[in-house]
């Protein structure tokens, strides 16, 4: 489990603009920072978010997209002033990624929907015969839904090699833990009982993620999922695994204390 600079600096924007406006889903936030991390700092193929060969990724947890806004800006696809607008009057910079920003590929957030948005980018890549990849981070949560599970079948299907979905198992969802609201355990099981490639990961150390998507066969075969186990919450002791960070904001002594925390880990 490595932190990296990058990822605790997603963190600490994601605190920033949370406690700032007062928004929720902060927990869900920072459980992805390190694998945002991974993916814009090594993995994707990306000249500039405009190339029409780049390789699309598309956040379907979108109540999580703080922590996406955070990487663009890392990447240098967005400004501090910009995500300072965050949730203001006249901006596109919701609760939600919104595909008008750049960077940004699909607006997403009603859960479910963001693999068979991944599946049908993929299907597209390779009807025009296109090298791009695609990628696809959703929760575990969402695997309780359906449509997840039709996408899963129709890419192993049509043996999707282009797609690559990253499930963020950080045992939590909105109104409780996972495991009490839809068992799905064991999950890296139920994907490969679909016909899919299945990687269980750690979802907090950036180079395992990258090293494991290298090892991937982009061109033939079946679409691929790596189950990055993570930490609802990560980064800061008093979100760690708690329910109601799904919906809290930090008060100004735990964003205080958060970023003691931060601070301490760079």
């Amino acid at each position: 489990m490595r932190q990296t600079a990058n990822s605790l600096e997603i963190r600490k924007i994601t605190l920033d603009q949370s406690y700032r406006t007062h928004v929720w889903h902060i927990g869900s936030a920072l459980s992805i920072a390190d694998i945002l991390d991974a993916l814009y700092s090594s993995i994707l193929e990306i000249v500039s978010p405009y190339d029409s060969d780049r390789d699309p990724f598309i956040l379907s947890k979108g109540h999580a997209a703080l922590a996406l806004r955070a990487s663009l800006q890392g990447r240098g696809w967005a400004s501090a002033e910009e995500l300072d607008t965050f949730c203001s009057d006249a901006t596109y910079l919701g609760v939600h990624p919104e595909h008008r920003v750049r960077g940004i590929d699909f607006s997403t957030g009603s859960l479910g929907q963001g693999l068979s948005y991944g599946v049908g980018a993929a299907l597209a890549a390779r009807t025009r015969k296109s090298s791009r990849r695609v990628f696809v981070l959703i929760s575990d949560g969402e695997c309780n839904e359906g449509t997840i599970w039709v996408a899963i079948m129709f890419a192993a299907h049509h043996q999707l090699a282009n797609l690559i979905a990253l499930v963020d198992l950080n045992g939590q969802q909105a109104l409780g833990y996972t495991q009490d609201v839809l068992n799905l355990s064991p999950l890296a099981d139920r994907w490969r009982a679909f016909g899919w490639d299945v990687h269980d990961v750690d979802g907090h150390d950036a180079a395992e993620l990258a090293m494991a998507i290298a090892d991937l066969e982009p061109t033939s075969g079946p679409p691929h999922v790596l189950i990055a186990h993570t930490t609802f919450g990560k980064g800061v002791s008093c979100m760690e695994n708690q329910v109601e960070w799904h919906y809290w904001s930090p008060s100004a002594a735990e964003y205080q204390q958060a970023l003691l925390e931060i601070d301490a880990a760079l």
